[in-house]
């Protein structure tokens, strides 16, 4: 099955389950770090795509002069 690409909402998702496990002490010593690691980059991700939009939403308004 091939690998569906990324966007924020999956993320975004991802990020409130490891959340979620982490205050749940669902999450094991021998896991803690692969799943910090993870929501690091999952933050990255979504930090760069909330920048991105701002980017391109805000060129778009100034090109119609709003």
């Amino acid at each position: 099955m091939a690998e569906q690409r990324m966007t924020y909402e999956r993320a975004y998702e991802e990020l409130e389950t490891i959340m979620n496990d982490l205050q749940a002490d669902r999450i094991s010593v021998d896991e803690l770090t692969a799943k910090v690691k993870r929501a690091a980059e999952l933050i990255t991700f979504c930090n760069e795509m909330l920048r991105s939009t701002e980017a391109e939403v805000s060129k778009i308004v100034k090109k119609l002069g709003l």
